[in-house]
């Protein structure tokens, strides 16, 4: 008997969510990286506020960088508080940011964040995907694509 795949991720708790790079990239491997934050960053991704729609990650000095994510002030934060869209570092292993230069630097590929989310521990985590711009036919042909998949769900469900 085969055994039964795991969820790609333990996601617990989902912060911010970017749905719109599922339609704009064709992507083609996902890691989960950590992140690192500030407390009042912490505080704030806790209440659920954060925002990763026009954010992208870079590779620089053989570290990672989320750029233009914006985790707005937390509000009882005072002196304490963080920058809102400041490079946030994240957390990967060598051989995997290894892995993501070499696709960046060599075949044009981009570094998408998909979403911001807390594990099981409560640590908080970076879906990161290794994605490709996808072109306006392309995006026509996957609208198309996914419409006939439904539709013909939609008529097996129906007559079986």
């Amino acid at each position: 008997m085969p055994r039964p795949k795991p969820a790609l991720f333990d996601k617990k708790k989902i912060v911010a969510e970017n749905r719109r790079a599922r339609f704009d990239y064709a992507i083609e491997t996902v890691y989960e990286a950590g992140i690192a934050l500030t407390g009042t960053e912490v505080k704030s991704l806790r209440f659920g506020e954060g925002s990763i729609a026009e954010s992208y990650a870079e590779v620089k000095d053989e570290q990672v960088w989320l750029v233009n994510s914006n985790i707005p002030e937390f509000s009882h934060g005072n002196r304490f508080n963080h920058e809102p869209r400041r490079p946030r570092k994240l957390l990967l292993h060598a051989r995997e940011i290894g892995k993501l230069h070499g696709a960046v630097a060599r075949e044009g590929m981009t570094l998408v964040p998909l979403a911001i989310y807390f594990n099981g521990k409560g640590r908080a985590k970076v879906e990161l995907a290794l994605a490709k711009g996808r072109k306006t036919h392309d995006k026509r042909e996957h609208i198309k694509e996914r419409d006939w998949k439904r539709e013909a769900a939609r008529l097996l469900r129906d007559r079986g």
